[in-house]
């Protein structure tokens, strides 16, 4: 099986504006300005689609048929054994041409009980081209209260709740389910998520939504919000949260590894990646693979894993981002690097 490069999978249509650093990233010409997310990798469809959002190989098949045909060769006989077939993964590009609306997204748990999905939402956020966030209360806040803003479309006072955070290129940003949060215009970044499409919206004001039909997953408003964490935190845990990244096999904050890895790899030379299903996306610079048909990756490319490679072999310089799943065995290890997080000058109102 060979590493497979991945063409742009971009939804058309979505309820914000962006798209142009994700095709200035590719190098691909402008398209429209409502494709604001590259689906890399993807096993998951847009809610209430049948197939949209799905990555179709350049064979014709999509992703998902190919991993389901060869599931062990896909994902490795571990990953198999503790997950099925099922790569737990889904990796975005995400160009932020507006300001995204305040939301949440649910627990594994609460999505189970209630909705009948295998994943909630957790998310993590590499930063490559920086600006704002918004992570998390500054507050606590009663449901009913909560619940009063969103009716209400009290945006102003819902941002005005959140830590408001600059980010910069190479930041991460890790954001645990229930969690509010909102990115502001401007920012690009790299997304690890559990593979679902599951929000709970709080803000749809001037958005193209219609936010009393479609912000609460069917469940109406009372239950959806339950999802929603309404406890303060504090400054000092959101710096948690979000660090440098730096390099190395683990660079989000522990908590994040129930869910995902981001690799990040400075190729100098001859560079060797561990064997294992991963989505690789290029930030920069040039490399040729070793190893089955010649491949030859340069920045703004993506491309797919199968275990069944191996360890994948790399001469040419840049940087790499490397997405996995959660690990099949739990690790502690006590080489993970140690958080730098963001220092507290940078979160306003924290």
């Amino acid at each position: 099986m060979d590493v497979i490069l991945l063409p742009s999978n971009r939804p058309p249509g979505r309820f914000y504006r962006g798209g142009r650093k994700i095709t200035d990233f590719r190098g691909e010409p402008p398209a429209g300005d409502r494709e604001p997310e590259d689906w890399v990798a993807s096993t998951t469809t847009l809610a209430g689609e049948p197939s949209l959002g799905v990555t179709v190989l350049p064979d014709g098949r999509s992703l998902k048929a190919a991993i389901e045909g060869q599931p062990e060769a896909w994902l490795g006989r571990a990953h198999m054994e503790r997950f099925g077939a099922d790569t737990r993964l889904l990796v975005k590009l995400l160009d932020a041409g507006q300001r995204l609306p305040v939301h949440a997204h649910p627990h594994v748990s609460f999505a189970a009980e209630h909705l009948g999905r295998a994943h909630g939402k957790a998310e993590a956020w590499y930063i490559v081209e920086g600006g704002e966030v918004y992570l998390g209360l500054k507050q606590d806040v009663a449901g009913d209260d909560l619940k009063s803003l969103v009716m209400s479309q009290d945006v102003d006072t819902l941002l005005s709740m959140l830590h408001r955070v600059e980010v910069h290129p190479g930041d991460v940003v890790y954001v645990p389910p229930g969690v509010l949060h909102a990115i502001n215009e401007g920012v690009f970044i790299v997304e690890l998520q559990e593979p679902e499409d599951l929000s709970i919206l709080l803000e749809w004001r001037d958005f193209d939504l219609d936010g009393e039909r479609d912000g609460h997953l069917g469940l109406g408003f009372n239950l959806a919000l339950e999802a929603v964490e309404c406890r303060r935190r504090s400054g000092e845990e959101i710096r948690q949260l979000i660090r440098s990244a730096g390099f190395g096999s683990s660079v989000l904050p522990e908590a994040a590894d129930t869910y995902f890895r981001l690799e990040r790899v400075a190729l100098n030379g001859d560079t060797t990646l561990d064997p294992g299903f991963a989505v690789l996306v290029m930030l920069s610079g040039e490399a040729d693979l070793e190893g089955g048909r010649a491949l030859h990756l340069r920045g703004g490319n993506t491309a797919v894993v199968p275990n069944a490679f191996g360890p994948v072999i790399f001469h040419g310089r840049g940087e790499l981002l490397a997405c996995r799943p959660p690990p099949a065995a739990v690790k502690h290890s006590p080489l993970r690097r140690a958080a730098r997080p963001v220092g507290p000058a940078t979160i306003a109102g924290g």
